[in-house]
This record gives C-alpha cells, sequence and structure tokens, in this order.
C-alpha cells in the first residue's frame, strides 16, 4: 500500500488468532488486535490522532503548543505528530514512570512539565490540586494551546467506535465477538470498542482489567484511579478484574516467546486476564465462542520496568529482597495501623514516616515530619538490606495503602521489629481530616 502522510497508516490492524496449544482453551478461539503495529507503536496512535486532527489547521495557523496530561503513548504519537507539523508539544504529568518513554519523548523534542499532584493521576475532585488546576486552566477557551484532553475528549472514544470496534467485526466475518477483554487507561479503547460490539450483538461480554492496587503495570490504572477519569463508564464492563505486574509480565512472555507477538507489559496483562477469565467457563461450553483482547503496544519500551521487576529474564541475578517474593500470607501478616491509633503512635514514640509517594503528590500535601522516599527508589534501598536501625520503629505511607504494607511485610521478613503500614494511605488520612502540610 502507499500513503501520502504516515497517519494514513494508522489503523487496520491485524487481528491474529492465538494458536490453541498455547492458550489450552478448549472451545474458545481467542484472537489478538495488534495495536502494536500502528506506525507510532500503540494503540494511542488512533486517539491521538482523531482528537488533534479537526484543530491541527487552526493550531498551525496560530502556532499554539499541542498540549496532553499524559506520560505515555498517548504524548508519543502527539509528540510526533505535532512535530510532523511544525508544532510544539507539551507533555505535562507528575511522574514519568517509564525512562524509556521520557527519553523518547525527548528524542521527538517534546517538553515535559512535572507538575505537584496529590494522587498519582489527575483527581478532578481535588480541587486545589495543581494537576487538576492546569487541567482546567488548559480546558478554558482563549488559551494559546491545543489541548486534546485525551482523560475527558469523546474524540478518543469515537477513534475507536470508528475504527478498532468495526475493524474486529469486519475481521470475523461480520460478527462480534463473545467476550471482548481490556485494560483499563482512558478508557477510550474499551468504551468505544464495547459499544460497537454490542450494537452489533448485545450478548457480547466486556471485560475490563485494571491493575492490582500495590502495582504499577504501564498504561493501566487501579480501580481506584480508573474513577477519576472522564470517559470511564462502569456499566461499560461486565466484569472488572485485577491483574498484577506479575501477572502481565507472565502474559507478556508467552505473547513474545511462544506467539512472536513483542507485546508490552500491558498487551500481557490483557492475555492474562483473558486467559484467566475464560478458563472459567471454557469448560461448560458445548459450541464454539470467540474472544479478542488488544495487544496495547510493543515490548521496547519497557526493558526497563522488566529489569527492575525480573532481572532473570534479561540475564540478571534475581533479586533476594524483592516484593515479588512475598507470599499473600506474609502481606496478610503485616502490621496495618488505622488513622487513629497511626496519630497517637507518631504522638507517643515518634516512628520515622516515609512517604513513598512520588515527590510532586509529597510536595503537594504530606504527613508533616514525614520523609519523602519513592517507591522507586525504596526498593533499590531494600535490595541492600534494612534501609533503616531496628531501633527506630518506622510507619510506611503510600496512596491507599496497598503498597505500604507490601513493604511492611518485606522489611518484617527482613528482621525489622516494629515497622507497620498505614491503612488507607494518605488518602483516608486526607479524608478522616488528619493535619497535612505542603512545600
Amino acid at each position: 500500500m502507499r500513503y501520502d502522510s504516515i497517519t494514513q497508516a494508522i489503523g487496520d490492524t491485524p487481528l491474529v488468532r492465538i494458536d490453541p496449544a498455547v492458550h489450552g482453551l478448549r472451545s474458545i478461539d481467542l484472537y489478538a488486535k495488534l495495536e502494536m503495529l500502528n506506525p507510532f507503536g500503540s494503540v494511542k496512535d488512533r486517539a491521538a490522532w482523531n482528537m488533534v486532527r479537526q484543530g491541527l489547521a487552526g493550531a498551525v495557523e496560530r502556532g499554539e503548543t499541542i498540549v496532553e496530561l499524559s506520560s505515555g503513548n498517548t504524548a508519543k504519537a502527539l509528540a510526533v505528530i505535532a512535530s510532523m507539523h511544525g508544532l510544539a508539544f507539551k507533555s505535562v504529568t507528575n511522574r514519568m514512570r517509564v525512562p524509556e518513554i521520557k527519553d523518547l519523548l525527548l528524542l521527538l523534542g517534546a517538553e515535559i512539565e512535572e507538575l505537584p499532584g496529590q494522587s498519582e493521576c489527575l483527581d478532578p475532585t481535588a480541587t486545589d490540586d495543581p494537576l487538576t488546576l492546569f487541567h482546567q486552566e488548559l480546558s478554558k477557551p482563549g488559551t494559546p494551546t491545543l489541548h486534546t484532553d485525551q482523560y475527558f475528549n469523546l474524540l478518543n472514544t469515537e477513534a475507536h467506535a470508528a475504527g478498532t470496534g468495526p475493524e474486529i467485526v469486519a475481521d470475523l466475518d461480520g460478527r462480534a465477538p463473545d467476550w471482548f477483554i481490556a485494560c483499563v487507561g482512558t478508557a477510550g479503547s474499551s468504551t468505544g470498542v464495547a459499544r460497537v460490539l454490542r450494537e452489533h450483538d448485545p450478548r457480547v461480554r466486556v471485560v475490563g482489567l485494571v491493575a492490582q492496587k500495590s502495582d504499577f503495570i504501564p498504561g493501566i490504572r487501579t480501580i481506584d484511579e480508573v474513577q477519576e477519569v472522564g470517559l470511564f463508564d462502569p456499566a461499560t464492563y461486565d466484569t472488572i478484574d485485577a491483574v498484577s505486574a506479575d501477572e502481565a509480565i507472565d502474559g507478556m512472555l508467552t505473547l513474545v516467546r511462544r506467539c512472536g507477538i513483542l507485546a508490552g507489559p500491558t498487551g500481557g496483562a490483557a492475555y492474562f486476564g483473558a486467559l484467566r477469565h475464560l478458563r472459567t467457563v471454557d469448560a461448560e461450553l458445548t459450541d464454539r465462542r470467540t474472544a479478542v483482547f488488544i495487544v496495547c503496544d510493543r515490548v521496547e519500551s519497557y526493558l526497563g520496568y522488566i529489569q527492575q521487576r525480573r532481572p532473570e529474564l534479561l540475564g540478571r541475578p534475581p533479586v533476594r529482597n524483592s516484593l515479588a517474593t512475598l507470599t499473600d500470607a506474609e502481606v496478610r501478616a503485616a502490621t496495618a495501623v488505622d488513622i487513629a491509633d497511626a496519630q497517637k503512635w507518631i504522638a507517643a514514640e515518634r516512628p520515622l514516616v516515609v512517604d513513598l509517594r512520588g515527590p510532586f503528590a509529597y510536595a503537594a500535601l504530606h504527613i508533616e515530619g514525614s520523609i519523602n522516599i519513592v517507591d522507586e527508589l525504596f526498593d533499590e534501598l531494600v535490595r541492600g538490606g534494612l534501609p533503616f536501625s531496628t531501633r527506630q520503629p518506622v510507619l510506611l505511607a503510600c496512596p491507599v495503602g496497598e503498597k505500604s504494607a507490601r513493604y511492611a511485610a518485606l522489611l518484617t521478613r527482613m528482621g525489622h521489629p516494629d515497622v507497620r503500614s498505614l491503612a488507607g494511605g494518605v488518602i483516608a488520612w486526607r479524608d478522616a481530616g488528619g493535619p497535612l502540610v505542603r512545600d
């Protein structure tokens, strides 16, 4: 095929059948929609182009800057499009968690502006959150920017209602699959595709996949975080399941090694979650059914992420003191204290309070006297042994109390006699009226 512009190559991605010898399902044909083969490398290419193209001519005429609150694939696609048209692009975020994506954005000429945020993602209900205030300013008419607004822009959803969904139906010979499985980030792809599939067959079952609260999977939000996304509607999904980072990497390994699909962790999470869900119904079926999941992007951008969590996959020695080695029993046994007891403990014994959130979230609001050690750095510290004296009691805090509980379990295993997790995290402390300070 011949194109006049690379943007014409967006869409029409393959739908590839997964070999039953790999997935083991008896009565279900499982297909992968390879959005990783879009020209800029991800499912976000569709949304980025659909959100920007209507206003592109005017933005070029006025010399505007394209701006998006993104630290991932949407930013990457918009940076390419902006550069192609002689425009500047600014990525606004409060935490760049994938170094390869940050480096690629800089290579593309993007400006990265990291703003304080009280949580790890935009919370439109937090009216004094700097990230929310910035979002509101961008949304005002007359600003010298083209704000694509992926979390609230219906053009994000429409990109998939017009393209991804109809392509799936066409590739299945005019039929909708019996199941559609998608990871939930901005909710644009899952919402748009689900709408189209249900128009063809209202019986389609839609499974949304989120990250476990204690885990970070690139491109996927936790069940708490998706509530803050304007495009998210729980009614879209028949089921919402959580996937862990280890499960995502396991699914990714199967796609990469057994299927020749160079999927990233998000695609791995989609495959793992799809298989786990479908196995519960496969044995009961008496006729053949069909399921489709989305492979969002490629593995190359996440080698650092994989090395940090599973170094043995890249020929590095395994990490001894790692969250990945914890058992569920150890996590359940870790000491967690509620807000009232934590306040009494702080007043009486003055434990070291460690805030594991990102530096900008910490700067926005934190418990007075706490120190900030972002979770990635904390992970590196504990690999070398206990980072604190065993004579010093420690209270760990994170956004919702999930990750801090896991680190409390790990430090307890390593021999610390008095380390506790703040139940409900900084959010629960805030909601209970606990005192917070701002830097």
